[in-house]
């Protein structure tokens, strides 16, 4: 018999794994709804929708193997590095969905929460001053005009599956919509700056790489605190932490 494996859980959601089919589980509806409405129209491989009882949502597994995760180098080479930024541009040239995503997020809301972050991280102690002020100043070039994309939302290279040099599914959509490409790009290359240049072979066009790095800040410096909240380790090598030392 299969085990039940815990991909990952939190207050807000979990997903498990057995065999061939993971079972989500979302206080939040609206997300699933997103999910399953996004994964209908993207023009990239996505797991198959096997069933939903809210709060669950089942849907199989995706061929392949992740491309890697945060803090551990990638041993895929960089055809399949330069093959998810091709898929990924064939998402960013979809027809545009009628809902916003997590990479669309009101700029003056989201500069505003940035702001309070940063105060609570230096005022808390829980990162030194000096780099949460370089990393805001980095940050700054983020908010700026953009034309809005069919984006992820929350595209790291642990949901993005590869065989070769061929990308064979994209999971997880719980935050895709309307939102700014560039987002997702920085969110896919976060910790693996070696690969960006991969990436942009396969994407092409259009890539302000200041605006990556900006990104790269404002996720880092948004995401620290809670991840230690929650049960995840920022400081661990190459993750969050060692994101934002890397613009010092």
């Amino acid at each position: 018999m299969d085990e039940v494996e815990v991909v990952v859980a939190h207050s807000e959601r979990a997903t498990l794994r057995v065999g061939d089919v993971f079972l989500k589980v979302d206080v939040d509806q609206a997300r699933i709804d997103v999910e399953v409405r996004a994964m209908a129209l993207v023009p990239v491989p996505t797991p198959e929708v096997l069933w939903r009882k809210p709060p669950v949502l089942a849907i199989s597994a995706v061929p392949g193997t992740a491309l890697g995760s945060l803090g551990k180098p990638s041993t895929m080479p960089r055809a399949a590095w330069a093959a998810a930024g091709a898929a990924i541009r064939k998402l960013h040239d979809a027809p545009l969905p009628p809902w916003s995503g997590g990479a669309g997020r009101d700029q003056a809301e989201l500069a505003a929460d940035l702001d309070s972050e940063c105060e609570r991280l230096v005022t808390s102690g829980f990162l030194p001053a000096d780099l949460v002020t370089r990393n805001r100043q980095v940050a700054e070039a983020a908010f700026r005009p953009w034309t809005a994309a069919f984006t992820h939302g929350d595209l790291q290279i642990a949901h993005v599956f590869v065989d070769g040099d061929e990308v064979t599914g994209i999971i997880d959509w719980s935050e895709a919509g309307r939102g700014d490409a560039l987002y997702d790009l920085a969110t896919f290359t976060l910790g693996h700056e070696e690969h960006l240049d991969d990436v942009i072979a396969g994407y092409g066009t259009g890539v302000d790489l200041d605006v990556i790095r900006a990104w790269w800040s404002v996720r880092s410096l948004l995401a620290v605190r809670w991840l230690a909240e929650h049960g995840f380790d920022p400081f661990a090598p190459g993750c969050e932490v060692d994101v934002l030392r890397s613009r010092m």
